[in-house]
């Protein structure tokens, strides 16, 4: 509703028009991308202004806050997985062989990995996979002086090695057979205990150079195969292969979303399912172009010695940012009457079902919540909140969002994406 003041100069009226949640002298936000679906850019835009600190009831000691996933929400692909690849491929570890040996054992009992065979078709067991994954690294640490051995190889050198290729591929598909086998309860803490023994400014610097890579790679599949049998006799698993996707990228629309939301006076929070010092470096980086406060990131955490080197630990008292655990986090650290605020975010984006928690009014009683279209969620909470979007486009009872995007590019198209959810 709209209300005119008239004021009459020399004749002339002048008429001034003032949306009554608007305040005069601040002009209205709006967002500049045209990949957006336009009426999802639209509904953002009114929750901004209306709630903002162009907003008649903005509170500046109460202001409301929004909070994104990181992973294939503000940003193409996945940071943790990308980080790991450039992690194997620069053999940048801070274990010794027993030090590796036990953390990639934790939280994993030795089972038959499952939906999971070598190249000859046999199955194997998680034990069988690890014992060949220490046994190169062995062979990398004694030869390979950055890990901690005494040898004087170069990178290059060592590479040539069939222990570097059944070493970085072993690992990266284990991480997959964990995943498959047991949950991403399990798979995804046991990615970031391959930090032990590294500190926060090295993991940094790792997902510094990462993003840089990633960004000069081609979006495409990239197959990873271990040695064949004759080349490194002796494996327990065999033959490996393991295909992921690479290319990824920082999207210019989540980008300028992020400054919006700061410049109209929230707060802006990010909680994933990545390790804590990966996402607060490629989250508040400026050169990234998210410019977020570092403070402002809840996500994985492990435990530091008194030297502050990582220890393949979950940290005490902390949730795993997934799932029931982002809601659980963002109502401890931030919703409850004890935490930051004491009452709840207005806005959240999410793309997966590790988003679907926070995502749930039930939960928490958002105003808007965005979710990438990745096609994801189907017989799961998120699946229903997609088909709430669909349902309620283009009216004034939308809760949920649907923005579409271009697999093939990264980049967010102007529409909802695919929306026959019966084909997902």
């Amino acid at each position: 509703m709209k209300r005119r003041i008239g004021i009459h100069l020399a004749g002339m009226v002048v008429l001034f028009c003032m949306d009554s949640c608007q305040r005069a002298d601040k002009p209205a936000t709006v967002l500049s991308g045209n990949n957006w679906d336009p009426f999802n850019k639209k509904q953002i835009e009114n929750l901004i202004n209306k709630y903002g600190n162009s907003g008649t009831n903005y509170d500046r000691d109460k202001p409301p806050y929004v909070v994104f996933d990181w992973d294939n929400t503000s940003i193409f692909l996945d940071i943790e997985e990308a980080t790991l690849i450039y992690q194997l491929e620069n053999l940048i570890f801070g274990c010794s062989p027993p030090q590796l040996d036990r953390a990639i054992r934790v939280g994993i009992n030795d089972t038959l990995l499952k939906n999971t065979t070598n190249k000859a078709g046999e199955a194997i067991t998680f034990n069988e996979v690890a014992a060949d994954i220490i046994s190169s690294y062995t062979w990398l640490y004694n030869n390979y002086q950055p890990l901690g051995g005494k040898g004087d190889a170069s990178l290059e050198k060592i590479k040539e090695s069939p222990h570097f290729k059944n070493f970085t591929v072993k690992v990266r598909f284990l991480y997959e057979a964990i995943y498959d086998t047991y949950s991403s309860d399990v798979a995804y803490p046991w990615v970031t205990y391959l930090f032990a023994g590294l500190d926060s400014i090295q993991v940094r610097k790792m997902t510094y150079e990462t993003v840089k890579a990633q960004r000069g790679s081609a979006i495409a599949p990239v197959t990873w195969e271990s040695p064949n049998p004759s080349l490194l006799p002796g494996q327990l698993s065999g033959q490996v292969s393991i295909t992921w996707k690479n290319g990824l990228r920082l999207i210019p629309e989540m980008q300028e979303l992020y400054s919006k939301f700061r410049e109209s006076g929230f707060d802006v929070w990010i909680c994933s399912a990545s390790f804590v010092d990966v996402v607060k470096e490629i989250s508040s980086n400026p050169e990234f172009g998210y410019n977020n406060n570092s403070y402002r990131v809840l996500a994985m955490e492990l435990e530091r010695d008194s030297n502050g080197k990582i220890l393949p630990i979950y940290r005490n008292g902390y949730f795993q940012t997934q799932r029931m655990g982002k809601y659980y986090t963002l109502k401890k650290m931030l919703a409850d009457s004890g935490g930051k605020y004491g009452y709840p975010p207005i806005f959240i984006a999410g793309d997966s079902e590790g988003d679907q928690d926070m995502l749930n009014i039930k939960n928490f009683p958002i105003k808007l919540g965005l979710i990438i279209n990745r096609k994801k969620g189907k017989k799961e909470l998120l699946g229903e909140f997609s088909l709430k979007a669909i349902n309620s486009y283009k009216t004034d009872t939308a809760i949920y969002l649907l923005q579409g995007r271009d697999e093939n590019s990264g980049c967010f198209v102007a529409n909802q994406g695919d929306t026959n959810i019966q084909e997902w």
